[in-house]
């Protein structure tokens, strides 16, 4: 069942992931991977409220595991970052690294703390 709530999950989140990341490249180009830090900083806030929720294990597993787990992708990012490197643009490659992390784990803590401000029966 378990596996089944997190394929479930993950049926939304890859494809979330996929047209928020080709709409903020089309927005914004393709010189520097905003898309995918967009979906990897919406993905992590989402996580982090989540977590901050009293919510049913079998919840958790659908939307944190599944869901946010297709929407954010570090592999992507990671890959990103070496394209750029390799391309000789450091510093672009540099910025992606340390702002995805950051943006990252800021997001995460901030949606975490918005969840657990939030008055519960």
């Amino acid at each position: 069942m378990t596996a089944l709530l997190v394929a479930l999950g993950a049926a939304v989140g890859a494809p979330l992931r996929y047209l928020a990341d080709r709409a903020v490249q089309d927005r914004f180009g393709a010189r520097f991977p905003w898309g995918t830090m967009t979906v990897n900083v919406a993905g992590s806030l989402l996580l982090g409220f989540l977590l901050g929720l009293p919510l049913p294990p079998a919840a958790g597993v659908l939307l944190g595991t599944g869901l946010c787990g297709a929407l954010t992708t570090y592999s992507t990012a990671s890959y990103e970052t070496l394209r750029l490197a390799t391309a000789g643009r450091f510093r672009p490659a540099v910025a992606n690294a340390v702002l995805s992390v950051a943006a990252a784990v800021a997001a995460a803590a901030l949606g975490h703390l918005a969840a657990t401000a939030l008055p519960w029966p």
